[in-house]
């Protein structure tokens, strides 16, 4: 197979600052080289490749889009784009750089006290330290104001008790955020590695998202510092903050898989032989992939449009909603249609569709699944809430 270039219809590279396409292609090279040539192995044996965790953090991936502690103050195209290629190489890949920045890193970064961030943030972003975001429970996922996990104030210090599900990281991290109610109040919780009833175990047993690991956390009278409190917010708009900003990376790391998929089928296709020709000169494959190609520049022109608007400060939640909704979807379908093209082969772990297929099953339900996301842009057309 030919070697990626990507994908630019329309010339976006044009939209594009020296640098930001210089980061671009340093984080392409970088997953070509480094996690292409692995990844089949980790996702097969259900394992994801640690060594890696420090690699970004010198490369600058983590809380990329940050400024101070040791974070890199890219903008958020440039993060944007760095999410586009992680999740090319593979959406746990990607996962694991959104929840380190967008869910572990900026909640410290926006939320906590000068104590928090130094003791944090530059350990974070070298990787040297991993995060998890504690916010979904076994019975409360798109309805995460009937969270049970509850803290009580001690006077000297916070009591928590409680459980979370479906945890990025959770079994690997040196400091989850934890959201839980106080006094009836959604509250963050910074809740470290070996403090006494605090448990991470990984759940099993997946069909995808196999190269990253997945936990629960478990509370049972986990004594809370009251230091580890993260003052500067109160309230459900404290996780839902941090899930827009996931929510924004996502919207880029989906055309990467889409991309991806997309290469494979192109180069497939021009190399399969049936009938004595490629089967790239039939006209019922030729508009398969050009199918393709009208949803990734359709996907790429929203992202890139989203990101300058981020960077503007003019990004409302609503319109992370449609982006991450669309190009999930559109990057779910283009593996379906990619395994179509790559007949019996597109099952194979030499290529990469099945795996970005069952990966995007599961981007398509996180950080606020399909239905969810039209609901929020039902809410913005017509005034009416419909969640309930």
């Amino acid at each position: 197979m030919s070697t990626f270039a990507g994908f630019d219809f329309y010339r976006i590279d044009d939209l594009l600052s020296d640098e930001e396409k210089t980061i671009r292609d340093t984080v392409r090279d970088w997953v070509e080289d480094k996690v292409v040539p692995i990844i089949e192995k980790h996702y097969l044996e259900g394992t994801f490749p640690m060594h890696l965790a420090r690699e970004m953090g010198e490369m600058g991936f983590l809380g990329a889009n940050l400024t101070g502690y040791g974070c890199p103050g890219l903008n958020n195209v440039t993060y944007g784009l760095i999410c586009q290629e992680l999740e090319r190489g593979d959406s746990g890949i990607r996962s694991f750089c959104s929840v380190q920045g967008s869910l572990v890193m900026y909640p410290i970064w926006a939320y906590g006290s000068e104590d928090q961030k130094n003791k944090w943030l530059p350990k974070l972003a070298a990787g040297e330290a991993i995060g998890c975001f504690g916010l979904t429970e076994p019975d409360h996922g798109s309805n995460p104001s009937g969270m049970l996990t509850r803290a009580e104030d001690k006077g000297s210090h916070y009591v928590l008790n409680g459980a979370k599900m479906w945890i990025t990281n959770g079994t690997l991290a040196d400091v989850a955020v934890v959201w839980a109610k106080l006094d009836g109040e959604i509250r963050g919780f910074l809740v470290e590695r070996g403090m006494q009833g605090f448990t991470a175990p990984e759940m099993t047993g997946k069909h995808s998202l196999r190269a990253s690991v997945t936990s629960e956390l478990v509370f049972q009278d986990v004594i809370i510092p009251k230091e580890n409190i993260l003052p500067g917010v109160k309230g459900l708009k404290g996780p839902l903050g941090c899930l827009t900003n996931a929510r924004y990376g996502i919207a880029w790391g989906a055309l990467g898989a889409a991309q991806s998929c997309l290469h494979s089928a192109n180069e497939y296709a021009k190399s399969r032989i049936q009938f004595d020709r490629p089967i790239a000169s039939f006209q019922l494959v030729q508009n398969k992939l050009a199918w393709m190609l009208r949803e990734i520049t359709k996907g790429q022109l929203l992202a890139w449009r989203l990101g300058r608007m981020k960077d503007a400060g003019t990004m409302t939640h609503e319109m992370v909603s449609l982006a991450k909704m669309n190009n999930v979807d559109i990057a779910l379908q283009i593996a379906r249609v990619a395994r179509d093209v790559h007949g019996a082969n597109g099952i194979l772990a030499e290529y990469p569709i099945m795996r970005h297929a069952a990966n995007l099953e599961s981007v398509y339900t996180y950080e606020g699944t399909h239905d969810i996301h039209n609901l929020v842009l039902g809410r913005w057309l017509t005034g009416v809430q419909a969640f309930t």
